[in-house]
């Protein structure tokens, strides 16, 4: 039975038809910072087209103050509609920024002309639902070359780069930046307070944060407040950490983010796809300075969206998602910035 869900202005009760409901649910399945969900999608009327909005009143203030981040977040929920558009038996068409007075509206995807989704599709779609973020160390088993190589393409293919970084000076280079975002946010009470926050339900499950957030070689965010009292990890795994990898964009505007939300997540459904899961560190990259060190000296010179690892995880947990009645609206979203 189509779940109802309430119009924006109106009071009473609609009804989203069975097309827009499959591409809510694929689009909510994108990851966001930590779980943040900052997006909306609105339904034209009798399935007719779909539309990805920002959901400013959830975005990450502090940490993600110019709502990059977020922008990125709806570029991975549209990549999951347009696979989910697949699967209908269509070609999506897609329109980026598709009303210049709406900076809310990232994006409109309509229904192009008739054709089966292939193997590779399906793989993604399935992988949508097995995709969670890693918080922690990895196995130590090295993902193959094969797959990097896979992953780099699929970025390519989607407007970004996708750059592994191995080498010792450049991947200590990069430990060293994530290490002073980091501990700049934590040492800003306001921050580190609204990561903690968001932990919980609905949000970053208690149990993923488990592991001290410095027990790998890139240092991770501080969910559960344990710094202040156990300032270094008992334990750590420098040589589970996993492949490092930077993801860049030759641009910084908006339809960048947007390309490079896609690109990601292209990435990491193909990688989930593969029993590959992937941890994020983008705290240089909320910075002015160490991003554009990071930009100088390890994305040559394009413009670093993403800083992630990849490794196979010994276990991952589920993070909630919003139903479709809160996320899926007609016509037009509530006033948000």
């Amino acid at each position: 039975m189509p779940v109802s869900y309430e119009s924006p202005g109106s009071a009473s009760s609609v009804r989203p038809g069975r097309a827009a409901l499959h591409l809510a649910r694929a689009a909510s399945l994108a990851p966001s910072p930590h779980n943040s969900q900052p997006w909306l999608f609105v339904e034209e009327g009798h399935d007719h087209g779909f539309e990805v909005h920002l959901h400013g009143g959830r975005r990450m203030m502090l940490t993600d103050p110019g709502g990059r981040e977020a922008v990125i977040a709806c570029g991975a929920a549209l990549f999951n509609v347009r696979i989910a558009v697949r699967l209908l038996g269509f070609r999506p068409a897609v329109e980026l920024l598709p009303e210049s007075g709406n900076s809310r509206c990232q994006a409109h995807v309509g229904y192009a002309v008739h054709a089966p989704a292939t193997p590779d599709e399906t793989l993604l779609a399935r992988a949508m639902a097995r995709r969670h973020t890693r918080r922690g160390p990895f196995e130590s088993e090295p993902v193959p070359d094969t797959l990097l190589d896979e992953l780099s393409g699929l970025a390519r293919g989607e407007g970004a780069v996708l750059q592994v970084v191995d080498e010792p000076e450049q991947l200590g280079l990069l430990a060293d930046l994530v290490r002073t975002a980091e501990d700049l946010h934590r040492s800003d009470p306001r921050r580190a307070a609204e990561i903690i926050r968001s932990v919980g339900p609905g949000g970053v499950p208690v149990e993923a944060c488990r592991h001290h957030p410095d027990a790998t070689l890139l240092a991770g965010r501080d969910y559960l407040g344990l710094t202040p009292y156990c300032p270094r990890p008992s334990r750590r795994w420098s040589g589970r950490t996993g492949t490092v990898a930077v993801l860049s964009t030759p641009c910084d505007s908006r339809a960048d983010w947007l390309r490079a939300g896609q690109a990601l997540q292209r990435v990491l459904l193909h990688a989930a796809a593969h029993d590959v899961a992937a941890a994020f560190h983008t705290q240089p990259l909320e910075l002015r300075a160490p991003r554009a060190e990071i930009r100088a000296h390890l994305a040559g010179g394009m413009f670093p969206q993403v800083v992630l690892r990849l490794g196979r995880a010994p276990r991952m947990w589920r993070t909630a998602r919003r139903p479709p009645a809160e996320v899926l609206v007609r016509d037009a979203p509530p006033v948000q910035g």
